[in-house]
């Protein structure tokens, strides 16, 4: 017995060394729990708390765009996950912070094996050592990836390589993989990814079905079952969008792309080198170095890396398109073709992080073979990777920047003592927030009328403008920033711009604050929670009420009360 299982740990002792390096990274949730440091933008402001919204308002399997009083008078149901979204039922199941690290653990254990399974069966033609696709599949499991978009981005090299067994081994393909594909999209987004990834296996089977004569139905199958299930799965979605007038979303009126020529190559090299917030592949420092290097051994030994170089160039040419989706030029496309105004197709530059580490496997393996000492430089420029990587956790990462932890992000004892002096039913009245996002208000279960939402209906955003059109007059970055775009109804004021993050440590005063109180009472407002102190309160209508703070959490929260 003992020697079986000598054995079989020989066999995947690399693979069981990265499994214990995974979980070393992904122990701070487990042990620090509501006091880790996680990421703020897309993540603390908005997703987590609208899973949390979605399960408390007994909508979850709503067959109607039903309005959640919560948010701006009745937020459509259609602007948040679908119910049949795997996270929705995480935090279904279990409290926010445990559903979040459940999301971590899924998302990069996923990462990992469909990296390395990847790498194994479609990429690396030449014989290297196990640990070289181990190790490169482990640097991409511990990317900074988006936490909300679960597989969207980290799953990809996992739906390739279904995809790819599936083409090649055709009816042969083990019941397994079709289980995989089935379950996929509920752990994924279509519009963030999936919906590119889609047209490109679509592509491939074009191709196959020209060049071969003959129609690969299996490949075929997966192909259209995974569509399905994701507009089965989006079915309120899809039904908001072209069978319901119910309301037209804020973002028919989006005019994003006004960046000139020089601004756009910038925005061209700066993603090329640097990525996406929400893709970010930590590139630029040794993998496109290794790249570089892996193309001159290979000028130098008359080889010719042709995947390599085609997915070379297919990055630079995602980082393109995506820089030129902002372009000016293409105004006229968007101003006279809806989809192209409120559909964000640059967003297949989220292939970018899976394509980087694809590369640097092929580049290793170059350099592994064709240099003297490649045995040893592949070794130590998978450790470098590690390095930059491991030290990007979150907790590690964000409590270097200082930004608050769970807990002191929502501070729900802080939020407690508000609602307990305001004394009354929660639902009786209406919040916005000042100098601090307004999902914390949101979480502690206060109905706002600011709010950050992917949709929501643009006769609202007009009615919101009103109340802070003075203020954007007053910048006009924000003033550009809400009407182009306006995904985030805030309280901006002038004088903060985008900043939404005071904390009692501030010695920020907001001096001279110009509001329209009135538009303000007509959209039913009661409270202001600021984050910081306002001079000219009596000006625009407001009462002080009173000033709350709590031993430990980062907030003071000044209560005015809208006469």
């Amino acid at each position: 017995m003992w020697l079986t299982l000598y054995t079989n740990f020989m066999k995947s002792k690399f693979i069981l060394i990265g499994c214990l390096i995974l979980i070393g990274y992904l122990l701070p949730y487990y042990i620090l729990g509501e006091d880790t440091h996680i990421r703020v933008h897309d993540n603390l402001d908005s997703n987590i708390v609208w899973y949390k919204l979605l399960v408390e308002s007994g909508q979850i399997f709503s067959l109607t765009d039903a309005a959640l009083p919560n948010v701006i008078n009745g937020l459509p149901r259609s602007a948040l996950a679908s119910g049949l979204d795997a996270m929705v039922w995480l935090y279904l199941l279990f409290e926010p912070m445990t559903a979040y690290t459940i999301g971590q653990t899924v998302m990069r254990f996923t990462a990992f094996f469909g990296m390395y399974l990847l790498l194994k069966r479609f990429i690396i033609r030449v014989r290297v050592p196990d640990w070289v696709s181990v190790g490169v599949a482990l640097g991409f499991a511990m990317l900074p990836f988006w936490p909300s978009g679960m597989l969207s981005i980290a799953g990809l090299p996992l739906a390739l390589y279904i995809f790819l067994t599936i083409r090649k081994d055709g009816r042969k393909t083990p019941k397994r993989y079709w289980v995989l594909l089935f379950v996929f999209p509920f752990l994924s987004n279509f519009i963030l990814t999936m919906v590119f990834f889609l047209g490109v296996m679509g592509i491939f089977w074009l191709v196959d079905w020209i060049r071969l004569k003959r129609v690969n139905w299996p490949f075929f199958i997966a192909i259209a079952s995974m569509t399905v299930i994701y507009l089965i799965k989006n079915y309120l979605l899809i039904f908001s969008m072209f069978f319901d007038e119910g309301f037209t979303s804020h973002r028919s009126e989006n005019s994003l792309g006004h960046k000139d020529l020089p601004g756009t190559i910038e925005l061209f090299i700066h993603n090329f080198f640097n990525g996406h917030t929400h893709d970010l592949a930590v590139h630029s420092m040794i993998i496109i170095p290794v790249i570089g290097m892996a193309f001159l051994v290979a000028a130098y030994r008359n080889i010719r890396p042709k995947l390599l170089l085609s997915l070379f160039i297919f990055n630079v040419l995602l980082s393109l398109w995506y820089a030129f989706w902002y372009w000016e030029g293409w105004r006229v496309v968007k101003d006279n073709f809806m989809i192209a105004n409120t559909f964000n197709f640059s967003r297949i530059h989220f292939f970018d992080p899976a394509i980087w580490y694809i590369c640097f496997a092929l580049a290793l393996a170059v350099l592994w073979k064709h240099l003297r000492f490649g045995k040893v430089l592949v070794a130590c420029l998978i450790l470098l990777q590690y390095g930059m990587l491991f030290v990007l956790n979150e907790e590690s990462k964000y409590s270097e920047i200082g930004t608050p932890t769970f807990k002191e992000f929502y501070s729900e004892e802080l939020f407690s003592e508000i609602e307990d002096y305001i004394g009354m039913e929660q639902s009786d009245y209406r919040v916005v927030s000042i100098g601090i996002h307004p999902t914390i208000a949101q979480y502690n279960g206060f109905y706002t009328l600011d709010t950050y939402n992917n949709s929501f209906p643009l006769e609202y955003k007009h009615q919101f403008r009103e109340i802070i059109a003075p203020e954007l007059e007053k910048n006009p970055e924000l003033k550009s920033y809400f009407d182009t775009w306006g995904g985030r109804l805030y309280m901006y004021v002038g004088q903060l711009g985008k900043n939404y993050l005071f904390t009692k440590n501030s010695d920020e005063v907001i001096e001279a604050l110009d509001i329209n109180t009135e538009a303000l009472q007509d959209l039913g407002g009661d409270y202001i929670f600021s984050a910081l102190p306002i001079e000219n309160y009596d000006d625009n209508g407001l009462d002080f009420e009173e000033s709350f703070e709590k031993e430990g959490l980062p907030w003071e929260i000044w209560v005015y009360r809208v006469e």
